[in-house]
């Protein structure tokens, strides 16, 4: 009988498009990979396209409600009691408390990734230091803990939310640098900002949407691209309407969401990630393959993905002025300074970020 392991998310899409490479792995071993995470355009691709199994769980990431996060909580009990899987990968700060909680109570073994720190450590109330208190209660019980940069390990560290688990810092979620290839540049004008990311007030869609208009009011005709997906379960969401008035004033190009992000990033310049604070911001990662440089905000996370003023360049975090800045920077720079920020991007990644890496800590988890 195969061994059953468990991949659980806030969505499919994060499974689809971050751990792919992992369920492939798992099943060439000869495991059973189920995917549990709340139905989404990308649910079926995990099991068309990957060959895993999914299960729909009714789960809103933005919802603090009693009832509808203990309804989350039976699904979850029901569905681990059934199914009785060797191992449970938990990925999204909801599912390390939620699934990891459950595993630890049927005594069900399981590692968390701790892929950024989210809404619970970015904002403050009684609620949010209960869920932190949670947290650290369902880590102790991990088998394994994963994280993507130091300062979010010596946060776990300090406020005693590790206790003896052992745990690995990996590089992100690694890129995958065979269909991230390094590409040209393109040429002549206008300059093209990307910023790829779901539309989130906390990953400073709002204030790389002010940049934009900043620079559009200087005159100098730069290409705003803004990808990701809307309507995301989260309390910081962006609504449509938000975006729809960006693109009536002519600041953004809302490119809507895609699970093929190169034509894309082939299009621009530079890659703008203006968040409030990362694990390790994959699309940083595939940018920088592509031989993209990208600004990003002097956060954890985001600055570890880059090597300021080399491959990348930083701003101050919730400051619309200075992002502006670091895009006129950019804009004004010559071909050959962008190339080797570019260059030495890729070569980086090469260095540092193979997903190849990612995917052994995994299997060697098990």
């Amino acid at each position: 009988m195969k061994p059953v392991v468990f991949l659980t998310s806030n969505t499919s899409w994060y499974l689809y498009n971050f751990r792919r490479s992992t369920i492939q792995a798992l099943l060439e071993q000869g495991n059973s990979v189920i995917c549990l995470s709340p139905p989404d355009g990308f649910s079926q691709r995990l099991v068309d396209e990957l060959g895993a199994e999914h299960i729909a769980l009714p789960l809103d990431g933005k919802s603090t409600g009693a009832v509808q996060e203990l309804r989350s909580l039976r699904f979850i009990w029901k569905t681990l009691r059934r199914y009785k899987p060797d191992f449970v990968f938990n990925f999204t700060v909801k599912m390390n408390i939620y699934c990891g909680l459950v595993c630890a109570l049927q005594n069900v073994p399981f590692a968390n990734n701790i892929s950024g720190l989210g809404t619970a450590f970015i904002h403050d109330s009684w609620l949010l230091r209960r869920v932190r208190e949670v947290y650290g209660l369902v880590n102790r019980r991990a088998r394994h803990l994963f994280f993507q940069n130091e300062e979010d390990l010596s946060v776990f560290r300090d406020k005693g939310l590790l206790g003896d688990t052992p745990f690995t810092q990996l590089p992100g979620s690694g890129v995958n640098l065979q269909r991230f290839q390094a590409l040209p540049l393109p040429e002549g004008r206008p300059f093209t900002f990307i910023m790829i990311a779901r539309l989130l007030g906390d990953k400073g869609v709002r204030e790389y949407a002010q940049a934009c208009r900043q620079l559009k009011a200087d005159g100098l005709g730069v290409r705003c691209l803004l990808l990701g997906p809307l309507g995301v379960s989260n309390r910081t969401a962006i609504s449509e309407q938000e975006v729809r008035q960006w693109q009536a004033e002519g600041i953004v190009e809302y490119l809507g969401a895609t699970d093929d992000v190169c034509p894309l990033i082939e299009q621009a310049h530079v890659l703008v990630l203006p968040s409030y604070r990362e694990g390790m911001p994959r699309t940083v990662l595939e940018a920088a393959a592509m031989g993209r440089p990208a600004i990003v905000t002097d956060v954890p996370g985001c600055r570890h993905a880059i090597e300021p003023e080399v491959t990348g360049w930083l701003c101050e975090v919730r400051s619309v002025d200075s992002l502006a800045e670091q895009m006129r920077r950019v804009v004004n720079m010559s071909v050959i300074e962008l190339k080797e920020a570019g260059s030495a991007a890729r070569n980086r990644m090469e260095a540092r970020f193979s997903e190849e890496v990612v995917v052994q800590a995994y299997l060697e988890c098990l």
